[in-house]
This record gives structure tokens, sequence and C-alpha cells, in this order.
């Protein structure tokens, strides 16, 4: 902010306005002399002086004109719309009416102080050339036809006028009473405000006015505003009304003394005088002028901003001596006192950058400038970016500083280059490598290589997702590959340097070599370089190796199809592993196993759910494949001609017999029986291993009188011996059984015999009533069964069908079914 302007250093609410000083010509001419009025034109500013001179200057302070009018002070100056004619009158009663390229008009000298003057707005192009002047009266002078001055008094006798607005054909005036608004159209006074604060000395504490359009005057005297309306009058009303009456929309009271006011849009800009004994403000404060921003509010108003300005010799100030001016056109605000002239205007978004950036907002800062880069005259969006950057990297958050390279430095490799070393001399290379320019655009490849150098000694994860992550043709491939080469000498094991390489010889076209490293490592990506680049002659010796990988299957078994070998070894693999996963292939397994691995046929058909039954017992059948054929037969349900197949092909008895006892089928045993009887040996086995499962006289009385059974003692020996130790073992369970429940038995009597505590927080099952009495005195009966549950003796329905024995209503109806206990209660 400027030297003249207080505010607290660590506010955070940005200002409304920004402020300088008119200087120049200006500087010169208050040094000798004292502002004492000031009128502002869009394209120059009429400054009034207490030794009576009038300057016109610049919008600088340049000085273009001078004119000598009086020795004494300058009251006021009016310009017309046009800034070709001037109205300025003195402390001595002069008045003089020009234009500023010819001097010709109204001169004249009265003898009392006129305070104020104003010239029609359209004064230039009038053909009546009317202006007004305030003292004692007000009045007003035009030109008549034979080219003479006429004088009229529109108001008189109520002291003096001190201001003096004229808008359109509105005149507003301020004399010791009040304010009055004048139509000169119809010759008409429309209103008359009266002052709030009649205490306050009206020239010292004069009446501020303003327009704010054609229809609002703004009023404000001592510590109030008013807002004002001229408003048409219902032509119904009239009468001897007129035409025209005044609303007053908004009226407040303000904490200080007004010295000016201006419009600014919807809001206010005023100027105070702040006396110095105030109690509301710091020592500090005392007597500078402030100039705030306030929304007024129909009884009340909202400080919007507030500045407090140290204007040149503010200590020696009063109320009366400062003037706020505005420039129509612009939002220009002009704060006069005697020594002194500070322009204020709204500040640019070059100013909120300027703010931003004072309070290390830089993020806000590069938003507003890449916002409004075409409206911004002082700032650079890359140089605000590069200023947010050495912030963060000043804060220590370097991946955030990085992150916004990306942004600010866009397409300049140059600036990135930098940044790059920058980030290198702070040990940061790490963080900004993922920003890195990686497209069409791209750094030196040593820039690239320097990163990945700084990340193989430090971090082989990062390292190898760079390699992933950043196009081979950004750096050296060799280079690189010889560094991690090196590295692999130091720890020859380390899976992250080893697949890293892999992917580098896949980049330089070295597959064989990528190949073996994957292999080794069983990585997933071995079936995308296999396959990408036909590389299936390479693994003939080493397709079990891919077993390891988790890969679709389908792709496998398509690049093996004219290998039925390896696809056979693929498969059997895969099958051995998941017995799922292949399903869709277990019919082709089928042909593969017959023709390349018969022993393991039958394994893969007892495990596999997925084959079809039919199409395996074709095949069996056609390579005559016994065991796989019973098994397949077994399997579909055709166990009688699976028995036959063991009997008539196999003729092995003990695998007839294991076969009837897996299917545990009397009509089997039937089938072995009757195929047996007049086959001796099989007569042995069966008489060896029936015992247990069919009753051996079945067998014994179907044996042909006088046949030669080989070793069949020993047999009748066995078949005794495993009736004995079935009779055995029936009477050992029985021993325990017996034993049992006699345990069982005495632990339930002992449970019976235990007491049961009833007390008063028992209740009765049936009424729901505590089941002792609050009476003890009173005979009472209390029927308590072993489940616990406690009955009234009178609640209790009569005796079942069994006389004197009573049981649970509630366990009975458990037994029973739902409601059958409210129904036994119910009878």
């Amino acid at each position: 902010a400027d030297c003249f302007l207080h505010q607290e250093e660590d506010s955070e609410e940005e200002p409304k306005l920004k402020y300088e000083r008119l200087s120049n010509g200006v500087t010169e001419i208050l040094q000798n002399d004292a502002a004492s009025c000031m009128t502002v034109h869009d394209k120059f500013l009429a400054l009034g002086t207490h030794f009576g001179k009038v300057f016109l200057l610049d919008i600088q302070g340049n000085v273009t004109q001078k004119f000598e009018i009086s020795s004494v002070k300058i009251n006021q100056i009016s310009l017309d719309e046009s800034g070709e004619h001037v109205g300025i009158c003195s402390e001595d009663g002069k008045v003089q009416v020009f234009g500023l390229y010819t001097r010709e008009g109204f001169h004249e000298n009265f003898d009392c102080p006129v305070k104020v003057v104003a010239l029609h707005p359209q004064f230039t192009r009038s053909n009546y050339k009317q202006f007004v002047t305030g003292g004692n009266k007000l009045l007003l002078y035009e030109r008549n036809w034979l080219n003479r001055w006429k004088t009229s008094v529109l108001h008189e006798g109520e002291g003096t006028i001190t201001n003096i607005q004229w808008r359109a054909n509105l005149i507003a005036w301020a004399n010791n009473v009040g304010v009055k608004i004048y139509d000169i159209s119809t010759k008409q006074r429309i209103t008359n405000v009266l002052r709030d604060n009649v205490s306050l000395r009206p020239d010292m504490y004069p009446c501020s006015l303003c327009w704010k359009d054609n229809t609002t005057l703004i009023v404000g005297w001592g510590t109030s505003i008013k807002i004002c309306v001229v408003k048409e009058r219902n032509p119904t009303e009239m009468r001897d009304l007129p035409s025209r009456y005044v609303e007053i929309m908004s009226a407040f009271e303000t904490e200080f003394f007004i010295s000016g006011l201006a419009p600014l849009a919807d809001q206010l800009v005023t100027l105070f005088f702040v006396k110095e004994n105030s109690d509301q403000m710091d020592e500090e404060f005392r007597a500078r002028p402030r100039l705030d921003i306030i929304q007024p509010l129909p009884e009340s108003c909202e400080e919007i901003s507030s500045d407090a300005l140290t204007v040149r010799y503010f200590q020696d100030n009063e109320c009366r001596d400062y003037r706020l001016e505005h420039a129509e056109g612009e939002s220009l605000f002009y704060i006069i006192s005697p020594k002194d002239i500070v322009v204020a205007k709204e500040r640019d978004q070059d100013d909120h950058i300027d703010w931003l950036l004072e309070k290390k907002k830089y993020e806000e800062a590069l938003m507003a400038a890449e916002i409004s880069f075409k409206n911004i005259k002082r700032h650079d969006v890359q140089k605000i970016g590069m200023a947010y950057i050495n912030h963060l990297v000043e804060k220590g958050d370097y991946d955030s500083a990085a992150r916004k390279c990306q942004k600010v430095l866009g397409k300049n490799m140059e600036l990135w280059e930098n940044e790059v070393y920058r980030f290198k001399t702070i040990g940061q290379l790490k963080a900004i490598s993922q920003y890195l320019p990686r497209g069409d655009l791209r750094l030196r490849p040593a820039i690239y290589e320097m990163i990945l150098h700084e990340f193989l000694k430090t971090d082989y994860e990062g390292f190898a997702t760079l390699i992933r992550e950043w196009p081979g043709e950004l750096y050296n491939n060799m280079a690189i590959v010889q560094a991690v080469t090196d590295h692999l000498k130091r720890d020859p094991t380390n899976s992250t340097l080893l697949t890293t390489l892999a992917e580098l010889y896949t980049y330089d076209q070295r597959y064989d070599r990528a190949l073996e490293i994957y292999l080794r490592l069983r990585h997933k990506d071995v079936y995308q370089l296999i396959h990408k680049h036909n590389l299936f002659s390479s693994i003939e010796d080493k397709i079990v190796l891919l077993m390891d990988f988790d890969k679709e299957v389908k792709i496998m078994v398509e690049e093996l199809a004219d290998r039925p070998e390896l696809l056979h070894v693929y498969l059997h693999k895969l099958f051995k592993r998941d017995h799922h996963k292949g399903q869709k292939y277990h019919e082709r397994q089928i042909g593969l196993y017959a023709e390349y691995d018969r022993p393991n046929l039958l394994p893969f058909l007892r495990d596999s759910t997925h084959c079809p039954l039919e199409k395996a017992l074709e095949i069996c059948q056609q390579r005559n494949f016994v065991e796989e054929t019973v098994f397949l037969l077994s399997r579909m349900g055709n166990c009688r001609r699976a028995l036959q197949m063991i009997m008539e092909e196999l003729e092995d008895v003990d695998k007839a017999i294991e076969f009837a006892k897996e299917q545990d089928d009397a009509e089997l045993w039937e089938d072995l029986i009757s195929y047996s009887i007049d086959k001796p040996p099989f007569i042995t086995g069966l008489l060896n291993n029936i015992g247990t499962h069919v009753d051996p006289i079945l067998l014994i009385h179907r044996i042909k009188e006088g046949m030669e059974i080989p070793n069949l003692r020993d047999s009748l020996v066995k078949i005794l011996q495993d009736y004995n130790l079935q009779i055995l073992l029936r009477e050992g369970c029985k021993k325990i059984l017996v034993a049992d429940s006699l345990s069982l038995l005495q632990k339930m009597h002992r449970t019976q015999m235990r007491g049961v505590r009833v007390d008063e927080e028992n209740i009765c099952e049936s009424c729901h009533a505590t089941i002792l009495p609050s009476d003890m005195a009173k005979p009472f009966s209390v029927v308590v069964f072993h489940c616990r549950h406690m009955f009234h003796k009178e609640c209790l329905p009569s005796s079942g069908t069994i006389p004197g024995v009573q049981f649970c209503n509630i366990c009975s109806a458990k037994r029973r079914g739902p409601g059958s206990g409210i129904l036994e209660m119910k009878k």
C-alpha cells in the first residue's frame, strides 16, 4: 500500500480501492498555496485555491491553464457536461462564468460572499445559458432574447446556501434548514428534506450532495445519510401539488462526520472526518480521514471496506476542509484537502494479483492470471507460476512444486532443464521425474539418464516404474542396460532389477535374453512376450515352466495346436494344478492321454468331472483299454457289464471282489457267485473275502459235491474265525452300551433328586402370578416339576389318563405340538 494508506498488515481482507497522490504540478501549487475546491471532468480537472487562483490540470496533475480570479479563497468551480464553460465564485463576491476557449461570458462582483455556483449541465448547448449562485439567496441567471442577463430569486430567508448540485432539470441545494429540490422545467420546488442534527454548525459541518442518477439524490450531513428518489406524482393526486415528489428510500446514521459522498454502482463511497477525541479509534488513527465503501440498507448500512488516509497535515484539518469528487465516466475518486489531493480508484486484476502475491496466495494468483490473461498488463502468467514453484520449493513441498512445473513450464524446454538441475541440487530429482515431458516435446536424453541413474542408486522400485512409464526413445537404452547389469553383479537375485532388465532387452529386441529372465523369474509377462514375438520354438524344453504362469489357457492351446505332444504336457500339468481351469479341453485330453500317456488316463478319468463319458468309452473300447472301460461302465451305471469284463477279460477274482465291495450291490454279488461256481480258484477267493458282505452259506450250498477246491479247509477256518470275531464285537458293543446306559441313568437320578429353589421371583406358568402368596400364614399348594416349571395346584388341569400322575403342561404341549398346551389348560 502507499505510504498514506494505513491498514492492518496481516489483514486477510483485500482492499477495494488503491490510492496515489496527485503530483506533478499539484505538488508545486500546494507548497505555496492551499486547495479550497476542485471539480472533475472526464478530460481534465479544475482546482481552486485559497489565494484566488484556478488551475486546469490534466489527469496526471500537470497544469495546462491558470486563471487569476481573486486574491481570496475560491469557493466553488462548476463545469458543464461538455467541459467548455466554467463557473467560478469566490469569498469576495466575485462570480465569473465564461468559455474556456472564448473567455466571454458573465463577470460580476457582489457585495457579499458567494459560496456556490452551478452551471446548467447543457450550458454550452442551451440558448438561455442558465446558472445559479448561492450566498444568502439562491439566484437563477439566464440570458433573455436581447442577450442580457436576467436574474430570478428561487429561494431565500433560510441562511447561507452551502451546496448546489444541478442534474438535468433538477437543482438541489442545502441551507441552514435542510435540502431543497427545484424543478426548473415546471418552476416548482418539490421537496424539503430537513437537517437531522441541528446542533452542528452548518459552516463547520457542511452538507454533502451527490446525484447518483437523474432522479436519485444522496444527502450527507453530519453523521446522517439519506437517499432520496424523485418520483412522478399520479395525475389524479395532483390538485395544487407539484407534479413530482420525493421518497426517502434509505436513511441511516454513520459513526463519523461526512465530508463527501460519491456513488459506486449500488454502493456508496463516503469520506469521513474523524474527530481527535473519538473514543472508537486507536491513538494512531486519530484525525485521519477515512474513505469507506458502504452498502446502504433501508435503515442502516453495511461496511464493505474502510481505509484511513494519512494526507499531509491532516492534524490541522476540519470536516469542512475535505471534499470528495468523482469522475462519472470511470470509478475515480478524488480526496481533496488543503495541502494534499489523493486519487482513489477501483483495484483491477493486476492489483488483485499483487495482493494475492503479497499474501503468498500463489495458487489463487496463478488462477486469477490464467482467467484474466488478456486483461492483465503488469503480470505474466509464467512468472507468477515460477514464483509459485519457488515458494513451494522454499516451503519443502517438492511434490507439489514438481506437479506445478507441468502447468507452468509448458513447452519451454530451457526452463524445464533449469528446474531439473535445481531439483538435482536440492536432492529432489525423484519428485520431478514423474512430471517430465515425454511426448513430442522432450528434453535431452542426458536429463532422463541422469534421473534414471539417481533412482538406480537409491530406489529400484522407482527405477522400474520409470522404465515402464517412459518411452524407450527418451534415453540411451544400452547405457541403462549396462548400468543395470553392473548393479546386478552386486545383487544378482534382485527380481526388480531382473524384471527391469528384461523390459530393457525387450525394447532393444533382444527377446531371447528377455525370455530367459522371465522364465527364470516365472514372470507373468512371459506369455505376452512369447505370443507377441512368436517365440514358441525357443520354449520346447521349457514348456513345464509355463505352468507357473496364471494366464489365459486359450492362447497357449491355440499356439500349441500343431504340437500335440507339447499340448498334452501343457494340459496335463494344468490339470494337475487345477482340475477345472482347462475343463473345456478335457474331451481333447482323452485322446491325448490315450495317444501319449496311457498310465495317466485312468487317474484323469477318475479326477475329471467335465470329460464326456460316452466319448471316453468310445475311445477306450476302440483301443481295447479294459481297466479304463470297466471304470467308465461303472461310472455310467452299467456295473454288471463292468463286472463281466473283469471276470471274462481280466480273469482277476480279487479285482472282481473289490469291485463288488465298492458297489455294495446284492445282485452284483449274486452274479459274481454264479460266474465263480464252476471255477475253483474263484470259489477260493470268494470264500476268503465274502464273509463280511454276504452270508457264506449261500455260496457253500451252491458248491457241487465232489468239486475240488484249493485250500478249502483254510477258507472254512477263516469263515469261522470271521464269524467268531463278529460275535465278539457284538458282545463288546453290548457291554459298552449297557454300561453307558447305567451311568446316564444314575446321573439323571442324581439330578432329579436335587432340591428346587422356590422364592418370590418365581411365577406360576399358568396364571403368571407370583408362585408364593403375599400372606405366607395362609395354607397354599405349589407343584414343581423336574423340568423346573412351577404351577399353583389349583391352576393345573385335572390328572390325565393315569390317576394320580400329573405332567408338566408346557413340556407336554411341546411334545404334542403348537397350541395344545393352551387347549389343555382350557379344559
